[in-house]
C-alpha cells in the first residue's frame, strides 16, 4: 500500500524474491505510469528491477484498494509519514490504509508496518481495522525499513538484519517466509515484539545522526584548534567499539529519514514524559553545521548581494534525486533571499530542485554552472564530481573561490592549482601554496 519510495522498493525486492507482489496506490496516473515503466523517483537499478518483475508477472500495479485488500494474505503499509510542525509524525496516511483494510477486508489478513511510524502504533493500527471491522481476524506486524537512498535494493536484497516485531508465531512466520532466500543465507532475523520492532527503527536512525552530528562538532573542534577532521575520524573510526562509517564531516543530514525520525523519537519522548537531552541536541546541533556553511561561504565572499554562486550538487546525498531537507536547498535559498544569483548543477535532482525553487538557475554541466561565478561551492559529493577539469573550472570562475562541504578534495592539491579552498574541519592552505605530499590520513 504505497508506491513512493519505501513501497516502491518493497514491491520490487518482495518480487525478486519469488513472491506474487500487487503494489497499489491511490493515484491513478501514477499507477498508469507505472504500468507504463515510469517510475516517480530517481534509485540506481530500481528501474531494470521493476521492469524484470513486471515483465515475469511477480508485480504488478493497480489504484483498486478495494480489489487488493481482498485478494492480498500480506497487506504492506508503506505510506508517507512526515513531520508535523511541532515535530511529531503526521500519521494520517497510516491512519487511512488502516481503515481501508478495516473497510474492505473479508477474511484473514496480516497487516505489515513497513513505514517508520511511533512506538505504539502497531496496537494503533489494529484498533483502527477493528472499528471498521468489528469481526476482524488480523494480525499486525512491525517489519521497518533500513534502506539507504541511492543503496536500497542493495540494502534489502543484503540486508545487516531484518527485524520482524509480531505478538503471534502464524503472523511472524508468514513474513519470515516472505524473506527465505534471505534467511537461508543466514541473514539475521531479530524476532522480537512489536513496540520494540518499532523502537530498533528510531533508534538507530537517531544514532547515525548522532554521529554526523558529533563528527561535524569535533570538525568545528579542529578548525579551531588547526587540527584536521580526516585524520581524527580515522584515528576514532580504527577502534572497533565506534566503526568508520557515518564519521564524514560535511554540510549536515538531510533527506526523508533522519530528520523526521530524529524529531519524532524527541516528540515520543516528550509526550512520554521522558528527558531525552541527546536526542533534542541532535537536531538542533544539525540546524548549526547547516548555518555554519552559510557562514563559511559569506566568509569567503564578504556578503551575498550581487554575487554569483556555482552550487555543484542540490540532491541531500548522491545517487538519489531527492531533495527533500537537503542542505543546498537551505543555502540556495537564503543565497537568493540576500540578493544572490545561483547556478547550479546536479545529474539526478534540477528538475525537482527548479520547480521548488523557481530562480534557481539550472545548468546543463558543472562547467556551466561555474561560467562566471564569484565561488564554487560542492554541496553533493556525486561520483563525477571527483575528477572535474579544475583548470577549465577555474578559468570560467570570476574568481578562483572553491567551498568544499563535503571534504571531496585533497586541500594542497586545491591551493596548488590556485584556489582560495575551504573546506570542514581542515586546515586550508593558501592560493598558489606548493601542493606537496598530502598527509597520510586516509
Amino acid at each position: 500500500m504505497g508506491s513512493g519510495y519505501v513501497g516502491l522498493v518493497t514491491s520490487a525486492c518482495l518480487a525478486d524474491l519469488g513472491n506474487a507482489v500487487l503494489c497499489i496506490d491511490i493515484d491513478e496516473r501514477r499507477v498508469d505510469r507505472l504500468r507504463d515503466g515510469h517510475l516517480p523517483i530517481y534509485e540506481p537499478g530500481l528501474e531494470e528491477l521493476v521492469g524484470r518483475n513486471r515483465d515475469r508477472g511477480r508485480l504488478s500495479f493497480s489504484a483498486d484498494v478495494a480489489f487488493a485488500v481482498k485478494s492480498c494474505e500480506i497487506l504492506f503499509i508503506c505510506v508517507g509519514t512526515p513531520s508535523l510542525p511541532a515535530g511529531e509524525v503526521d500519521m494520517s496516511y497510516v491512519h487511512e490504509a488502516a481503515r481501508s483494510i478495516g473497510r474492505y477486508a473479508e477474511d484473514y489478513k496480516i497487516v505489515v508496518n513497513k513505514s517508520t511510524v511511533p512506538v505504539g502504533t502497531g496496537g494503533e493500527v489494529g484498533s483502527i481495522i477493528a472499528a471498521e471491522w468489528p469481526d476482524a481476524d488480523v494480525d499486525v506486524v512491525s517489519n521497518p525499513e533500513f534502506l539507504r537512498e541511492g543503496s536500497a535494493i542493495d540494502d534489502f536484497l543484503h540486508p545487516d538484519r531484518v527485524v520482524i516485531g509480531a505478538s503471534g508465531v502464524r503472523a511472524r512466520d508468514a513474513v519470515i517466509d516472505l524473506y527465505r532466500p534471505l534467511y537461508e543465507r543466514d541473514v539475521p532475523m531479530v524476532l522480537t515484539d512489536l513496540q520494540s520492532a518499532e523502537m530498533i527503527k528510531y533508534a538507530s536512525n537517531a544514532m547515525l545522526a548522532a554521529k554526523i552530528s558529533f563528527i561535524n562538532e569535533i570538525a568545528s573542534l579542529c578548525e579551531a584548534c588547526d587540527a584536521d577532521v580526516a585524520a581524527v575520524a580515522r584515528g576514532m573510526g580504527l577502534d572497533d567499539r565506534i566503526g568508520p562509517r557515518n564519521l564524514g564531516a560535511g554540510a549536515g543530514y538531510g533527506g526523508s529519514c533522519f530528520p523526521k525520525d530524529v524529531q519524532g523519537l524527541a516528540a515520543t519522548a516528550r509526550n512520554k514524559a521522558v528527558e531525552a537531552p541527546v536526542l533534542q541536541a541532535i537536531d538542533r546541533s544539525n540546524s548549526i553545521q547547516r548555518q555554519r556553511m552559510v557562514d563559511k561561504l559569506r566568509g569567503l565572499l564578504g556578503g551575498f548581494e550581487g554575487r554569483t554562486v556555482c552550487l555543484l550538487g542540490l540532491s541531500f546525498k548522491p545517487d538519489t534525486d531527492d531533495i527533500r531537507e537537503a542542505p543546498a536547498l537551505e543555502l540556495a535559498e537564503t543565497l537568493l533571499g540576500e540578493g544572490a544569483a545561483v547556478q547550479a548543477y546536479d545529474p539526478a535532482a534540477m528538475d525537482l530542485a527548479a520547480a521548488l525553487l523557481p530562480a534557481l538557475g539550472c545548468c546543463g554541466d558543472p562547467y556551466g554552472a561555474a561560467e562566471g561565478a564569484d565561488a564554487l561551492v560542492l554541496m553533493t559529493e556525486w561520483n563525477e564530481f571527483r575528477n572535474l577539469d579544475w583548470p577549465r573550472i577555474r578559468a570560467g570562475l570570476a574568481a578562483p573561490r572553491l567551498l568544499d562541504c563535503r571534504n571531496l578534495y585533497d586541500p594542497r592539491e586545491m591551493a596548488g592549482l590556485g584556489f582560495e579552498y575551504v573546506s570542514v574541519g581542515r586546515p586550508s592552505p593558501g592560493p598558489g601554496q606548493d601542493p606537496g605530499r598530502p598527509a597520510p590520513v586516509g
